[in-house]
This record gives C-alpha cells, structure tokens and sequence, in this order.
C-alpha cells in the first residue's frame, strides 16, 4: 500500500534551507519517493498554517519510514533545524 510524505513549512532562511534540498532529494529517490507536490501555488481555505507544502509518494509505509529514519536523510534534516519551521506526517495512502 502507497505511503506519502505530507510536509508543511515556513522557510526561516532559504539559503541554509536550499542545503537540505540539494541533500534531501537524491535521499529521497535513493529510496525510491516520488515527488507529488513540490512548492508551488497553493490557497488556505480553512485556518492559516504554512506557506509551503511538500507532498512524496512511497511504495509502502515502510519504505518511507525507512528513508526518514536514514542516517544520510537524518543528517540532511540538521540543515532544517534552524531554516525552516515544518510539520511532516507520513500517512499511509488507500492503495
């Protein structure tokens, strides 16, 4: 069963923060994500939150746990501590 990535971010200080992308996409195909939602146009409708959203498919729940909890993505996520403000949930898809 597919298994998705949901992140939702405030960019504190995009330079530091463009470290972690560089880093964290080919981790992120390493373990075979496919990215859905980059970025890009988005409205909230109901409340206010984050200004980015960031949306990856995985093969299984597993798989993606197994890509966060990677030592190399762990290592990339030092970069986020102090240029983004996020919340990431991984959710386990319908089929």
């Amino acid at each position: 069963m597919k298994a998705y990535w949901v992140v939702r971010g405030n960019i504190l200080n995009p330079d530091e923060y463009s470290k972690y992308i560089d880093l964290a996409g080919p981790i992120i195909n390493k373990y075979k994500g496919k990215f859905i939602v980059r970025g890009g146009k988005q409205v909230e409708l109901e409340g206010e939150g984050y200004n980015r959203t960031v949306l990856i498919e995985f093969n299984t729940f597993e798989e993606a746990l197994l890509c966060y909890n990677s030592d190399e993505y762990q290592q990339a996520l030092e970069y986020v501590k102090t240029s983004a403000k996020r919340l990431v949930t991984i959710v386990e898809g319908l089929s």
